[in-house]
Protein backbone atom coordinates (compact mmCIF):
# COMPACT_ATOMS: atom_id res chain seq x y z
CA UNK A 1 0.00 0.00 0.00
CA UNK A 2 1.19 3.62 -0.88
CA UNK A 3 2.01 6.13 1.19
CA UNK A 4 -0.97 8.22 -0.17
CA UNK A 5 -3.37 5.14 0.30
CA UNK A 6 -2.44 4.70 4.13
CA UNK A 7 -3.29 8.74 4.60
CA UNK A 8 -6.27 8.51 2.71
CA UNK A 9 -7.16 5.38 5.12
CA UNK A 10 -5.84 6.94 8.39
CA UNK A 11 -7.99 10.07 7.09
CA UNK A 12 -11.46 8.47 6.09
CA UNK A 13 -11.00 5.87 10.05
CA UNK A 14 -10.71 9.65 11.76
CA UNK A 15 -13.52 11.02 10.07
CA UNK A 16 -15.82 7.71 10.86
CA UNK A 17 -14.68 7.92 14.62
CA UNK A 18 -15.43 11.64 14.47
CA UNK A 19 -19.09 11.25 13.45
CA UNK A 20 -19.36 7.63 16.37
CA UNK A 21 -18.15 10.13 19.15
CA UNK A 22 -20.25 13.00 18.23
CA UNK A 23 -23.09 10.17 17.43
CA UNK A 24 -22.52 9.14 21.49
CA UNK A 25 -22.46 12.76 22.58
CA UNK A 26 -25.90 13.39 21.33
CA UNK A 27 -27.04 10.57 22.88
CA UNK A 28 -25.70 12.01 26.10
CA UNK A 29 -27.43 14.98 25.89
CA UNK A 30 -30.34 12.83 25.46
CA UNK A 31 -29.86 10.74 28.56
CA UNK A 32 -29.13 13.91 30.36
CA UNK A 33 -32.74 15.50 29.27
CA UNK A 34 -33.86 12.35 30.77
CA UNK A 35 -32.16 12.61 33.64
CA UNK A 36 -33.51 16.24 34.41
CA UNK A 37 -37.09 15.03 33.49
CA UNK A 38 -36.71 12.35 35.86
CA UNK A 39 -35.46 13.68 38.93
CA UNK A 40 -38.41 16.44 38.18
CA UNK A 41 -40.61 14.07 38.23
CA UNK A 42 -39.34 12.27 41.62
CA UNK A 43 -39.25 15.44 43.13
CA UNK A 44 -43.33 16.23 42.32
CA UNK A 45 -43.70 12.68 44.13
CA UNK A 46 -41.92 13.59 47.63
CA UNK A 47 -43.62 16.74 48.15
CA UNK A 48 -46.84 15.86 47.12
CA UNK A 49 -49.39 15.24 49.40
CA UNK A 50 -49.37 11.68 50.94
CA UNK A 51 -52.08 8.77 48.91
CA UNK A 52 -53.59 5.72 50.29
CA UNK A 53 -51.63 2.07 49.63
CA UNK A 54 -52.74 1.02 46.19
CA UNK A 55 -55.06 -1.53 46.62
CA UNK A 56 -53.98 -5.16 45.53
CA UNK A 57 -55.74 -4.64 42.16
CA UNK A 58 -53.02 -2.40 41.23
CA UNK A 59 -49.70 -4.24 42.66
CA UNK A 60 -48.63 -6.17 39.73
CA UNK A 61 -48.64 -2.75 37.62
CA UNK A 62 -45.57 -0.55 40.70
CA UNK A 63 -42.74 0.09 38.38
CA UNK A 64 -40.29 2.50 38.47
CA UNK A 65 -43.05 4.89 37.61
CA UNK A 66 -44.10 5.04 40.75
CA UNK A 67 -41.22 5.21 43.18
CA UNK A 68 -40.85 7.62 45.58
CA UNK A 69 -44.82 7.84 45.60
CA UNK A 70 -45.93 9.26 49.21
CA UNK A 71 -48.17 6.72 51.08
CA UNK A 72 -50.19 6.81 54.32
CA UNK A 73 -50.84 3.38 55.45
CA UNK A 74 -53.06 2.55 58.83
CA UNK A 75 -52.20 -0.57 60.34
CA UNK A 76 -50.75 -2.66 62.89
CA UNK A 77 -46.72 -3.88 63.31
CA UNK A 78 -45.99 -7.48 63.50
CA UNK A 79 -42.48 -7.28 65.79
CA UNK A 80 -41.95 -10.55 65.82
CA UNK A 81 -40.86 -11.07 62.56
CA UNK A 82 -38.98 -7.60 61.94
CA UNK A 83 -36.03 -7.79 59.66
CA UNK A 84 -32.89 -6.23 60.33
CA UNK A 85 -31.03 -5.12 56.53
CA UNK A 86 -27.76 -3.87 56.97
CA UNK A 87 -27.15 0.20 56.71
CA UNK A 88 -24.66 2.88 56.04
CA UNK A 89 -26.42 6.17 56.26
CA UNK A 90 -25.26 9.69 57.81
CA UNK A 91 -25.68 8.48 61.08
CA UNK A 92 -23.22 5.77 60.45
CA UNK A 93 -23.08 1.82 60.19
CA UNK A 94 -25.87 0.10 61.61
CA UNK A 95 -29.37 -1.69 60.39
CA UNK A 96 -32.72 -0.79 58.95
CA UNK A 97 -35.51 -2.22 60.93
CA UNK A 98 -38.09 -3.96 58.20
CA UNK A 99 -41.39 -4.98 59.78
CA UNK A 100 -44.42 -5.96 58.47
CA UNK A 101 -47.42 -3.61 58.86
CA UNK A 102 -51.09 -5.49 58.46
CA UNK A 103 -53.81 -3.04 57.32
CA UNK A 104 -56.57 -5.36 57.05
CA UNK A 105 -56.69 -7.52 54.53
CA UNK A 106 -53.08 -6.16 53.24
CA UNK A 107 -49.48 -6.44 54.15
CA UNK A 108 -46.79 -4.38 53.47
CA UNK A 109 -42.91 -4.03 54.35
CA UNK A 110 -42.42 -0.65 56.45
CA UNK A 111 -38.80 -0.15 56.49
CA UNK A 112 -39.29 1.89 59.80
CA UNK A 113 -35.90 3.38 59.64
CA UNK A 114 -31.93 2.89 61.21
CA UNK A 115 -30.73 1.39 64.36
CA UNK A 116 -26.89 1.61 65.28
CA UNK A 117 -25.64 -2.02 66.16
CA UNK A 118 -26.09 -1.39 69.70
CA UNK A 119 -29.70 -0.86 69.09
CA UNK A 120 -30.28 -4.19 67.35
CA UNK A 121 -31.77 -5.92 69.67
CA UNK A 122 -35.54 -5.11 70.69
CA UNK A 123 -34.60 -5.12 73.77
CA UNK A 124 -32.95 -2.24 73.92
CA UNK A 125 -35.92 -0.15 72.15
CA UNK A 126 -39.02 -1.72 73.57
CA UNK A 127 -40.34 2.08 74.08
CA UNK A 128 -40.11 1.94 69.75
CA UNK A 129 -42.03 -1.28 69.31
CA UNK A 130 -45.10 -0.02 69.25
CA UNK A 131 -48.29 -2.10 70.05
CA UNK A 132 -51.56 -1.21 68.35
CA UNK A 133 -52.98 0.59 65.10
CA UNK A 134 -50.87 3.57 63.84
CA UNK A 135 -50.57 5.87 61.01
CA UNK A 136 -47.02 5.61 58.88
CA UNK A 137 -46.84 8.09 55.74
CA UNK A 138 -43.35 7.29 54.00
CA UNK A 139 -42.36 6.82 50.65
CA UNK A 140 -43.00 3.78 48.15
CA UNK A 141 -40.03 2.39 47.18
CA UNK A 142 -38.90 -0.56 45.03
CA UNK A 143 -38.17 -4.40 46.33
CA UNK A 144 -34.27 -4.35 45.88
CA UNK A 145 -33.42 -8.47 44.83
CA UNK A 146 -30.69 -10.69 45.24
CA UNK A 147 -28.71 -8.44 47.52
CA UNK A 148 -25.55 -5.45 47.97
CA UNK A 149 -22.70 -4.97 46.16
CA UNK A 150 -20.80 -8.31 46.12
CA UNK A 151 -22.76 -9.40 48.82
CA UNK A 152 -26.10 -11.60 48.77
CA UNK A 153 -28.48 -11.97 51.00
CA UNK A 154 -28.10 -15.38 52.96
CA UNK A 155 -31.90 -15.92 54.58
CA UNK A 156 -30.79 -19.49 55.80
CA UNK A 157 -28.47 -17.27 58.11
CA UNK A 158 -30.74 -14.25 58.51
CA UNK A 159 -28.12 -12.15 56.91
CA UNK A 160 -29.61 -9.24 54.78
CA UNK A 161 -27.50 -6.53 52.81
CA UNK A 162 -30.74 -5.08 50.68
CA UNK A 163 -34.70 -4.68 51.07
CA UNK A 164 -35.62 -7.83 49.33
CA UNK A 165 -39.41 -8.11 49.65
CA UNK A 166 -39.99 -11.39 47.94
CA UNK A 167 -37.33 -13.32 50.11
CA UNK A 168 -37.94 -11.55 53.47
CA UNK A 169 -41.74 -12.48 53.11
CA UNK A 170 -40.71 -15.78 52.59
CA UNK A 171 -38.24 -15.73 55.70
CA UNK A 172 -40.78 -14.25 57.68
CA UNK A 173 -43.97 -16.65 56.65
CA UNK A 174 -45.74 -13.45 55.05
CA UNK A 175 -48.09 -14.69 52.30
CA UNK A 176 -49.50 -11.77 49.86
CA UNK A 177 -46.94 -9.17 51.02
CA UNK A 178 -47.05 -6.00 48.78
CA UNK A 179 -43.99 -6.17 46.01
CA UNK A 180 -43.02 -3.21 47.40
CA UNK A 181 -41.96 -1.57 50.36
CA UNK A 182 -42.01 2.07 52.53
CA UNK A 183 -39.33 4.25 53.93
CA UNK A 184 -41.17 5.83 57.07
CA UNK A 185 -40.98 9.69 57.12
CA UNK A 186 -39.11 11.42 60.25
CA UNK A 187 -41.94 11.17 62.14
CA UNK A 188 -40.22 10.22 65.84
CA UNK A 189 -40.40 6.84 67.33
CA UNK A 190 -41.17 6.43 71.04
CA UNK A 191 -37.77 6.00 72.60
CA UNK A 192 -36.07 7.44 69.39
CA UNK A 193 -35.44 4.22 67.80
CA UNK A 194 -35.71 3.52 64.81
CA UNK A 195 -34.85 6.76 63.35
CA UNK A 196 -36.67 7.33 59.90
CA UNK A 197 -36.57 9.84 57.29
CA UNK A 198 -32.92 9.21 56.18
CA UNK A 199 -34.04 8.22 52.35
CA UNK A 200 -31.10 8.97 49.95
CA UNK A 201 -32.56 10.20 46.70
CA UNK A 202 -30.24 11.05 44.35
CA UNK A 203 -29.85 10.59 40.54
CA UNK A 204 -26.42 10.72 39.20
CA UNK A 205 -26.15 13.09 36.22
CA UNK A 206 -22.54 13.24 34.69
CA UNK A 207 -24.00 13.07 31.42
CA UNK A 208 -23.43 16.77 29.99
CA UNK A 209 -19.08 15.23 30.98
CA UNK A 210 -19.34 12.69 28.89
CA UNK A 211 -21.18 14.68 26.40
CA UNK A 212 -18.21 16.79 26.59
CA UNK A 213 -15.99 14.27 26.44
CA UNK A 214 -17.36 12.76 23.49
CA UNK A 215 -17.44 15.86 21.56
CA UNK A 216 -14.06 16.19 22.10
CA UNK A 217 -13.05 13.08 21.04
CA UNK A 218 -14.85 13.65 17.50
CA UNK A 219 -12.93 16.99 16.98
CA UNK A 220 -9.67 16.08 17.68
CA UNK A 221 -10.57 13.06 15.37
CA UNK A 222 -11.85 15.32 12.96
CA UNK A 223 -8.44 17.38 13.21
CA UNK A 224 -6.49 14.25 13.11
CA UNK A 225 -8.33 14.04 9.22
CA UNK A 226 -7.85 17.27 8.59
CA UNK A 227 -3.83 17.49 9.06
CA UNK A 228 -3.59 13.66 7.41
CA UNK A 229 -5.60 15.64 4.47
CA UNK A 230 -3.78 18.21 4.47
CA UNK A 231 -0.35 16.09 4.13
CA UNK A 232 -1.96 13.75 1.45
CA UNK A 233 -2.20 17.27 -0.35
Amino acid sequence: MTGRARRRLFAGSCLLLAAMFAALGIWQLERRAWKLDLIARVDRRVHAAPEPLPPRAAWPGIGPQDGYRRIRVRGVLLHARETLVQAVTEKGAGFWVVTPLRTGDAVVLINRGFVPPERRSPVTRAQGQVVGPLVITGLLRLSEPAGGFLRSNAPAQDRWYSRDVAAIARARGINGAAPFFIDADGSANPGGWPVGGLTVIQFRNAHLVYALTWFALAVLSAGGAAILWRARA
